[in-house]
């Protein structure tokens, strides 16, 4: 890959990010940086040809011979580029937080390139994290919607692998020793887990934008916590029907006593 590509992605007024020029010598360096842009991540970078080779690893380099870390391979960085370490602003390709995890040498194990156009990269790094012989493998597999630069990062047996390896726990610059809440402006923040997506950073100037969805959030939050009470409802009246039972027990009666009379007449003057 070129360095057109990692030029035309950027805008060099509003990142501090180097601008990508070929380097007239090379030599045999690596570095790892660990990245909080969209997601978590960690650049694994081989300095080749005047460049530096570019891997993207979810979860990160390990020492564990067992793991088998998914590297997506990116576009070619400038060697310039190799201790950038630092905050790339809000609205620029990869905005986030760049700590250098590591840094050091390494040896390929046979030829680079050759390695490399076939798929089989085997080197030995030499740093002050990583140490030990790595295969970078391409995957031949390709899943559907695949690009191609899947790659595996594979630590092989030697005396550097360390079973149950925690990368979490090598939170710190191998240039500064800084975490990298402290390169993002915030020294009291927790630490970040490569397994889990980070919280980015807030940009200095929109505060007010979080402050704003905090108190939206605690106020749905107090509402859901209060006992809902409701306003007891007046019981309507049952329409009350009028009892005409005793009238109509009463003209009952009126109309039988005056048939009763009127029979008795008859009969009077019959006789």
């Amino acid at each position: 890959m070129a360095l057109e590509k990692y030029n035309e992605k950027r805008r060099f007024n509003q990142t501090p990010e180097p601008e990508g020029t070929l380097a007239r010598e090379t030599g045999r360096r690596f570095v790892v940086q660990k990245h909080h842009a969209s997601q978590l991540h960690y650049d694994f970078r081989l300095e080749m040809d005047g460049v530096l080779k570019s891997w993207a690893v979810p979860k990160g380099p390990s020492l564990n011979s067992a793991d088998k870390r998914l590297a997506m391979q990116v576009e070619d960085h400038p060697v310039s580029y190799f201790d950038f370490e630092g905050i790339i602003p809000e609205g620029n390709y990869g905005a986030g937080t760049v700590m250098v995890w590591d840094v050091g040498t390494w040896d390929p194990l046979g030829d680079a390139d050759e390695m490399l156009s076939k798929g089989d990269l085997k080197f030995r790094l030499h740093g002050k994290k990583l140490n030990g012989e790595f295969v970078l493998a391409h995957m031949r597999a390709r899943l559907p919607g695949s690009k191609g630069n899947e790659w595996l990062l594979i630590k092989k047996k030697d005396d550097a692998m360390e079973p149950g390896f925690n990368i979490d726990k090598l939170d710190y610059s191998a240039l500064t020793d800084r975490k990298l809440a402290e390169i993002a402006g915030n020294k009291d923040a927790a630490e970040w887990e490569s397994n889990r997506k980070a919280k980015a950073p807030v940009m200095k100037g929109a505060e007010w934008l979080f402050e704003n969805k905090d108190k939206k959030a605690e106020k749905r939050k107090s509402s859901a916590t209060k006992p809902t009470t409701r306003k007891a409802q007046p019981k309507k009246k049952s329409a009350t029907i009028p009892k005409v039972t005793t009238k109509l027990k009463a003209i009952t009666g009126t109309k039988r006593t005056n048939a009763v009379k009127k029979s008795a007449g008859k009969t009077r003057r019959s006789a």
